[in-house]
């Protein structure tokens, strides 16, 4: 430890600089205000160092380092972490952004991801062998993150969840060992690892089950919108068809302002809609059959189903979220869509309070919904939905507006929720909702953090307290 001009104690970060293969950012550093910038703009911390790792040896040097100079850790994947959890103010940021490589073996169909990488990595990597593994609905989104809070997508009816296809994963712990984790070795850290978040290790490396999709990749899919008036019935049609569909089709919905850029019609740029993204990964020549209560209900204002390979449907909204936008964002799981909380969505949406804001709704039914509650940490497999609302800017100015408008219609939809929240849209917002996302998981995950981490050195996440 060293000591500066004005009295402050500080760690030997030039010991650790030479340690690591990757590069070491500082506060004097040109690179470090874009290096602890993450994908949400309104989070902005100020870390005391920031570690480009680019392999698990570095990684390793980092837990040690922070471990042995009692230095706050944040690990930090893609960075889209919702609460800006990736960095942390006076902490040594694990950085794994430059580990990107991706194998996919496609005998055994599986593909084994660095946890540096997007999802647009993996899609890129398995989508040209016609396969896919369950994730998110942005291309841009880390890998890392969404697999450890559970990771809902568009093939989740059809394959589950993304922690449903994990077959292993590589961790480093906080003594600084390392181990691979997977249903035969370290079985109860496994289970933890599906769902659990951040709070167990770092994980360096993920493997996955794949899964062939439509006809060599390409599926059907695109948005079919509405207008906002005719949201109701929107909502009380989705709500019924959606369980009785084959598992091959799958749809989420959405509360939006229709983007002024091609390819929507210039007549409907600014509009605000519902809609509701759809996309069918099974056999084309059964296409018709299984699209036809969608292309028939209602009177869309847009019908934008058409085939297009699967890495066009993941990544077809990252243009219009890019990083650096203001996020605020109330999330909830939901057993049903009532129809009080049908006016509620209603009303909120004549309310969208910039272009980008927005409210999802996206299933966990079919195969996510028949591995038991406890079976990984996720515990929410009763069949519904899970929601989320965001306030979205690109205007710092309107940090106010959006947070005020997401705060007040969670608050009016809340009492009809299920109680928690999915981990990877929680904000900073205690404890108790913590344990409330977690169920009657969170138990077991206190006991199996007293284990593999019982001094908390992994806490810079939607924490889980170890069990001592």
């Amino acid at each position: 430890m060293s000591t500066t001009s004005d009295g402050v104690t500080v760690a030997p970060y030039d010991s650790l600089a030479a340690a690591l293969r990757g590069d070491l950012i500082l506060p004097e550093d040109l690179a470090y205000d874009h290096a602890r910038a993450v994908y949400n703009a309104m989070i902005d911390k100020r870390p005391a160092a920031i570690a480009r790792c680019r392999d698990t040896v570095d990684v390793i040097a980092c837990v040690r380092f922070g471990r042995e100079h009692g230095i706050d850790l944040a690990v930090r994947g893609g960075g889209h972490n919702a609460a800006g959890l990736g960095v942390a103010d006076g902490a040594l940021v694990i950085d794994m952004s430059e580990m990107r490589g991706t194998t996919v073996d496609p005998v055994a169909r599986t593909v084994r991801v660095d946890a540096g990488c997007t999802w647009g990595d993996v899609d890129h990597a398995t989508v040209g062998f016609g396969m896919a593994t369950p994730s998110g609905f942005l291309s841009s989104t880390g890998v890392a993150g969404l697999t450890l809070g559970g990771g809902i997508g568009y093939l989740s009816r059809r394959f589950g969840l993304t922690v449903d296809n994990l077959l292993s994963a590589d961790v480093v712990l906080a003594d600084g060992s390392f181990v691979t984790a997977s249903e035969t070795s370290h079985g109860d850290l496994f289970w933890a690892l599906r769902g659990g978040g951040g709070n167990f290790g770092a994980v360096t490396s993920f493997t996955f089950r794949c899964h062939d999709i439509g006809e060599n990749g390409v599926i059907i899919g695109g948005p079919v919108i509405y207008d906002l008036a005719d949201t109701p019935d929107v909502l009380r049609w989705y709500r019924e068809l959606l369980p009785t569909l084959p598992e091959e089709l799958s749809g989420w919905f959405g509360l939006i302002t229709v983007p002024p850029a091609p390819p929507f019609p210039e007549e409907l740029w600014g509009r605000k809609a519902s809609v509701i993204v759809w996309c069918y990964t099974g056999a084309h020549d059964q296409a018709d059959r299984i699209l036809e209560p969608v292309k028939t209900f209602g009177s869309p204002l847009l019908m934008g189903l058409h085939e297009m390979p699967f890495t066009m449907l993941q990544s077809a909204f990252d243009g219009l979220y890019p990083a650096g936008l203001q996020w605020y964002w109330r999330a909830d799981f939901f057993n049903e869509i009532s129809d009080a909380s049908i006016d509620v969505h209603l009303k909120f949406g004549e309310q969208l309070p910039t272009g980008h804001s927005t409210m999802h709704l996206y299933p966990i039914d079919g195969a996510a919904a028949r591995v038991p509650a406890d079976g990984t940490a996720f515990a929410y497999r009763d069949g519904g939905w899970a929601g989320i609302i965001v306030g979205v800017d690109p205007d710092p100015a309107n940090a106010g507006l959006i947070s005020d408008w997401a705060r007040a219609y969670w608050d009016a939809l809340h009492p009809m929720s299920a109680g928690g929240a999915y981990v990877n849209f929680l904000m900073e917002e205690g404890q108790e909702r913590v344990k409330a996302s977690y169920r009657h998981n969170y138990d077991r995950l206190t006991r199996v953090k007293g284990h593999y981490d019982p001094d908390n050195t992994f806490h810079i996440n939607q924490n889980i307290p170890p069990l001592r």
